[in-house]
């Protein structure tokens, strides 16, 4: 007998000694002690990729998130500088604060805090005329993810993950890169009601993105052998708890955890990508923090069957809250500017951009009058967001706003209208969506949404 097999018959009887294993499962593990890991069956089929409604136009999600509420007014829907005056003759109204000009093959307007992604903007389908579900920050932000500002529903990665699964049972379906929460906490990837193993996976950048995905040892075989003794033992106990979903997400994770310390560090490794790729990103070789790492990570995940990657700009300040001054806008801006250009570049050149649903957003925009010297406030009734790929019509502009950015004047689109377009490019009927719930059938559109259909080529 190798050395080998003796550390891995050492290990069962250290187990055995411990009185941790039931007789069956012990001569189980002995007659077969090179058997894969099994997969719990109650979790494991629910993952397995599923079949669309209709035929999809886009295969997965990218969804960028700039939490704190991004000024539509100073970044894509510029206004005039001219002010306004209330009453008291005071200056009232502030136009854009930052120069802007157009594309110059689309002729889409962006100011000069997005000069790199202004390039892109004929690969970029631009909705001035969004409306927030809600006009303070944690209601907006969960109900841009969920469709709710007011009641506890999971988010929208999670029904995807559940209507579609995964395409890789190596990584989960739904990853979440975020170095800082934003607005709403957990719930922006919560799962609720669904079943446990929908919610999505949080990557914080940094060394090591997700905490102890290095295996404790590098014999793997020895390791092997404890998860298959650990799987036999869940699967015993799972057994008679068919209708526990937390349970056997539990199980699911543990076992998809084991696949991660694998598949895992090889995603997060941007250091095989080439100098010019960094440089696309406007990364530097060993920064593992910035937003240029997770728009490259996302590519990453996203070539390896991840269905939906989200990237969480909580900007340095910590966000884009500029109640007091709008210049603040501009070292945020330049941080994200070209990871999110580069990131539509590369998707392109690499045939992925096509069947990838690239979208940015924020939960609100800000309003045209002053506050403070020169910040802005809340804004819900109308902001700017903008979408790329997936089966988008590039190089557009949806929507229209008032001469001062303060009302929709033409093709106004809500939160609902916009999860109900993302599934339908996912090949998704949004009405036949569903999860029964406390004796009522749910979705991720509740009983609202239409699909932009002006959006689509």
């Amino acid at each position: 007998m190798n050395a080998l097999n003796t550390s891995r018959r050492n290990v069962i009887r250290s187990l055995v000694s411990g009185s941790l294993l039931m007789p069956g499962i012990l001569s189980e593990l002995l007659a077969s002690e090179t058997a894969p890991l099994k997969s719990s069956p109650s979790a494991d089929g629910a993952l397995l990729e599923k079949p669309p409604h209709y035929s999809p136009r886009a295969k997965r999600v990218i969804f960028l998130f700039a939490t704190g509420g991004v000024s539509h007014i100073d970044t894509f829907d510029p206004k005039s500088s001219e002010k306004g005056r209330d009453g008291s003759g005071k200056d009232k109204l502030m136009g854009s604060v930052f120069p802007y000009s157009a594309n110059k093959r689309c002729g889409t307007v962006v100011s000069d805090l997005f000069p790199h992604l202004r390039e892109q903007m004929d690969d970029i389908c631009l909705i001035r005329s969004m409306k927030s579900a809600h006009f303070d920050h944690t209601e907006a932000a969960v109900g841009m993810h969920t469709g709710s500002a007011t009641f506890t529903r999971p988010s929208m990665g999670s029904w995807i993950s559940y209507g579609l699964g995964t395409l890789n049972q190596n990584l989960p379906s739904f990853m979440v890169i975020a170095p800082h929460l934003p607005y709403g906490g957990t719930q922006v990837y919560a799962s609720d009601f669904l079943p446990a193993y929908h919610q999505g996976t949080r990557v914080i950048p940094g060394q090591q993105p997700i905490e102890n995905l290095v295996p404790r040892t590098r014999e793997q075989s020895v390791q092997q052998l404890e998860l298959n003794l650990l799987s036999q033992l869940n699967q015993s106990h799972l057994q008679p708890r068919q209708d526990d979903s937390a349970l056997a997400a539990r199980i699911k994770s543990f076992e998809t955890a084991f696949q991660m310390q694998t598949a895992g560090p090889e995603a997060f490794d941007v250091n095989q990508e080439t100098d010019a790729t960094h440089q696309m990103y406007g990364l530097k070789r060993g920064d593992t923090a910035s937003f240029g790492w997770q728009c490259l990570v996302a590519r990453r995940l996203a070539e390896r069957g991840v269905r939906f990657i989200e990237l969480i700009d909580t900007g340095s300040r910590p966000n884009w809250d500029s109640h007091g001054e709008m210049k603040e806008h501009a070292p945020l801006a330049k941080a994200v500017d070209q990871p999110m250009a580069g990131l539509i570049q590369d998707l392109k050149q690499r045939g992925l951009l096509d069947e990838t649903l690239v979208v940015w957003a924020t939960e609100f925009g800000r309003t045209p009058a002053k506050e403070g010297s020169h910040g802005r406030g809340h804004h819900g009734e109308c902001f700017s967001i903008w979408l790329a790929g997936g089966g988008i019509r590039p190089g557009m502009i949806y929507g229209e706003t008032d001469e001062i950015g303060k009302h929709i004047v033409r093709d106004k689109v809500d939160v609902h209208d916009l999860h109900a377009t993302i599934l339908h490019q996912l090949g998704i009927d949004h009405t036949r969506l569903t999860y029964r719930h406390a004796g009522r059938d749910y979705r991720l559109t509740d009983v609202h949404g239409k699909i932009v259909r002006g959006i689509l080529s």
